[in-house]
């Protein structure tokens, strides 16, 4: 694990214009930056950039946060992975924390086989343009594939000599380790225990994980020899497992997210192809059914799927099988078929860019639809067979979690399949039934109206303004923290008979004393725990330094609360990019009137608990004594007296 001072380091020296300004172009717009999205299509900038308070926001994805959240949004590193990047910008030695001789090993055995991986990687691209067989072979091959020097050069594609050993013995020569070669499948042995290479006389497509890192690899071989497999990919191994992984997605990842569609090809060239063409959201399963962690990690970038099938009507009946997986993870499912003969490599190899764009664009069919189409051309006539067919449709349609995009569907089935929709609807409740009964998860309609409010809504209710409030008090914590202001409050001082009288006092305080204090006073405690954990770290920093640069707060935070962070902090900053002034649009000056705005905040949280005290304490009366009934009375008179106070105080009016 890297050490704590190494993340503290690299928070500390890191600039988010600096890593944001490696990926997007970034212009000075007053104390700012501002640029074009790089999550989304756009043609006026709503990316901002604050180097003051070390955070971003993209009004039009709504993403935000510092420069570690940027990389996991648009790298899709993990945090240890933006973490290295970083330390690595900023020239910082990664220390590693104490690890038992366990982890040790398990940790060096993993980064062995990367290591050996990554260099089986420039051997093998070595081979292609440095030996006479690599630029007599494998390069020919290429080129009559269609690809262009850089494309090679991108997908970092390669040669394996058609040679027993002669990866085994450069890399033994090199130093590399022959346990490695062997456990990553780079090396193979015999049933006499010599060694051999494993991809001996075939063309090399590595693999690489969603950072970059080289997985495994597929080789395809150059002769028509029968016996030897047309595609060969490296085994399973700690760092390479082919149901986890998706050809291309190292590549893919950008435009993907950019797109917010991923089109799923068969093949490495459909992929090769298709990037070439300009086409770069595209990825390939390699040939291998399509499975759920493969799925899940298009979904981590984009909820659509196009997936793009070659002309054969054979093939496609038992390829749409697996989708079935793609809908039970709620994502939106379009399948793009090409003419007879065609697969996506030999359609985009011989299809200008404009022209194949739109050719996907027209042809991409929702999947349910196209499912229909296909099944009622094979059941034509066929009674029993169109009963099955529509069976077959409505189990589809049940693997969809969303209920309304169910109906959605069941109503377009019913008008291809020329069916009433009732059997369809009873058909897919039998399903979902039964599905129930053996114990899968699916979702239930709710109620659409609901009159009743029962005491859990109410309290839900409260929660949701309670959060608002929230909200409100932390923006103005992060943004006048420190700042001193003068506060006209109002206590209740008790007379000798027993009633309240409100007295004014006059108080300076800084902003985050007030809102300690007043919080203290009531004990109140934050309900949203993302708000409460920033409360929290916020208040032992001005605690200890009353002078803290609460801009610096983004950077202290962990990369799941830094995204809230910069929504709160950036919220004003949409007022520039839209230039509300240009449009007559004058914004409240709200630093004027910070004292009024937090005062109000806090006479609101202590008015929600007051209401929430007198229902609680409400509560309890049926089951109480006749003595404790009074006593319970009593309290709720002297809260409804304080609510009616603070009601005055708020200029609303409180009904009972």
């Amino acid at each position: 694990m890297i050490s704590k001072n190494t993340i503290d380091k690299v928070y500390d020296q890191m600039r988010v214009e600096e890593v944001i300004g490696d990926f997007v172009q970034l212009k000075r717009s007053g104390a700012n930056y501002k640029g074009l999205s790089p999550f989304s299509n756009e043609r006026t900038p709503s990316f901002m950039v604050s180097p003051v308070k070390q955070i971003w926001k993209d009004f039009s994805s709504g993403k935000g946060g510092n420069a570690i959240a940027f990389l996991m949004e648009h790298e899709h590193f993990t945090y240890p992975e933006a973490i290295r990047y970083l330390a690595k910008k900023y020239h910082i030695d990664i220390e590693e924390t104490e690890q038992s001789n366990e982890e040790k090993a398990q940790a060096d055995e993993r980064e062995s086989l990367y290591v050996v991986s990554e260099y089986a990687q420039q051997y093998f691209q070595d081979n292609l343009t440095s030996t006479e067989a690599g630029k007599a072979i494998a390069l020919t091959y290429f080129k009559e594939r269609g690809f262009t020097d850089e494309t090679i050069q991108k997908f970092r594609l390669g040669f394996s000599l058609d040679e027993w050993t002669a990866f085994t013995d450069t890399a033994l020569a090199k130093g590399y380790q022959l346990e490695y070669m062997v456990k990553t499948g780079l090396t193979g042995v015999n049933a006499e225990g010599k060694h051999f290479d494993r991809f001996k006389g075939r063309v090399m497509f590595p693999i690489h994980s969603m950072s970059g890192r080289v997985l495994g690899f597929g080789g395809r071989i150059l002769t028509n020899d029968k016996k030897q497999a047309k595609y060969l990919n490296s085994p399973e191994s700690d760092i390479y497992h082919k149901s986890k992984v998706l050809y291309g997605i190292f590549f893919a990842k950008q435009a993907i997210a950019k797109a917010d569609n991923c089109y799923l090809v068969e093949g490495y060239t459909d992929v090769i192809q298709m990037h070439q063409k300009g086409i770069e959201n595209v990825v390939a399963s390699s040939g291998t059914a399509l499975t759920q962690d493969q799925i899940r990690l298009i979904h981590r970038l984009t909820p659509n799927i196009t997936v793009l099938y070659d002309g054969d009507a054979a093939g496609l009946r038992a390829s749409i099988r697996g989708v079935d997986l793609i809908l039970e993870q709620g994502m939106n499912v379009k399948v793009c078929t090409f003419p007879d003969g065609d697969d996506p490599d030999s359609f985009a190899r011989k299809t200008a860019y404009e022209d194949l764009l739109a050719y996907l664009q027209q042809n991409a069919t929702d999947f349910i639809r196209f499912k229909a189409s296909l099944l009622m051309q094979e059941a034509q006539n066929d009674p029993i067979k169109k009963a099955q067919t529509i069976r077959d449709m409505v189990e589809s349609i049940s693997k969809i979690p969303d209920p309304i995009k169910r109906e959605v569907y069941v109503q377009e089935c019913a008008s291809i399949m020329q069916i009433s929709e009732q059997v369809l609807f009873t058909t897919l409740s039998q399903i979902l039934k039964k599905d129930l009964y053996e114990g899968q998860k699916v979702e239930r309609k709710q109620p659409t109206m609901q009159v009743i409010k029962t005491p859990e809504e109410n309290k839900k209710r409260t929660v949701n303004r309670l959060e608002v409030l929230e909200h409100d008090l932390i923006k103005n914590l992060l943004l006048y923290g420190s700042r001193e202001c003068v506060f006209l409050d109002t206590i209740l001082v008790e007379e000798e008979d027993g009633s309240l009288k409100e007295q004014q006092i006059q108080q300076n305080l800084k902003v985050y004393e007030k809102i300690f204090l007043e919080l203290q006073e009531d004990e109140i405690e934050f309900a949203n725990p993302n708000f409460k954990q920033i409360y929290q770290l916020l208040m032992d920093k001005l605690a200890q330094n009353p002078h803290y640069d609460v801009n610096r707060i983004a950077n202290e935070l962990p990369v799941d609360l830094s995204e809230q962070v910069s929504n709160l902090l950036m919220e004003d900053e949409n007022r520039q990019l839209n230039k509300w002034e240009h449009r007559d649009i004058i914004a409240k000056d709200k630093d004027a009137h910070i004292n009024d705005a937090i005062s109000d905040i806090i006479l609101n949280i202590r008015a929600l608990l007051v209401r929430h005290l007198i229902n609680t304490t409400s509560e309890q009366l049926p089951q109480a004594t006749d003595e404790q009934r009074r006593e319970l009375l009593e309290t709720i008179m002297n809260y409804i007296q304080l609510q009616k106070i603070l009601a005055k105080r708020l200029n609303v009016v409180v009904n009972y």
